[in-house]
């Protein structure tokens, strides 16, 4: 398989937003996992067990016992990863002196360059690929990153 194939099977993959592909072909075997999906299952629960003792102390009155549930409801909403596509050094600005491309609080579009990233001396403009607001900024700047490595979560 040649790599302008593995670069088709990556478009179809965003294309139709699928997020595992699996090929076995000939005793050559490809798969191809798009960022990890576990991560942001996994930190949801630990904002759970410190709302309810907060809603606790405060539900002396009816309104006060159904805002804890409104935040609760806010911090169950799943984040969305945006990953490395590539081995890399990150860069979260175009330049030394420049502000961050991107910093918490901030509304993205698919087409929002996030971050850089230089791979062989080469510097890579990453999109986010998602819309929402960063919540986190997960890498460190100027520091290696990893192919699938968490680089920020959005909301």
């Amino acid at each position: 398989m040649e790599l302008k194939d593995i670069k088709a099977i990556i478009d179809l993959m965003r294309k139709n937003e699928l997020s595992v592909f699996e090929m076995e072909k000939d005793g050559f075997r490809l798969k191809l996992q798009k960022g990890p999906s576990e991560q942001p299952i996994s930190m949801v629960p630990v904002p759970i067990p410190s709302a309810p003792p907060s809603s606790t102390p405060g539900a002396s009155t009816g309104a006060t016992g159904t805002q804890p549930t409104q935040s609760q409801a806010e911090t169950t909403v799943p984040l969305r990863d945006i990953v490395s596509p590539m081995v890399g050094t990150f860069y979260r600005a175009a330049s030394p002196d420049a502000p961050p491309l991107v910093d918490v609080g901030k509304e993205v579009t698919e087409d929002s360059v996030v971050c850089i990233i230089e791979a062989m001396k080469v510097m890579n403009e990453i999109k986010a690929e998602t819309t929402g607001v960063i919540a986190e900024v997960v890498a460190e700047n100027a520091k290696p990153v990893q192919f699938g490595q968490v680089l920020y979560r959005v909301r």
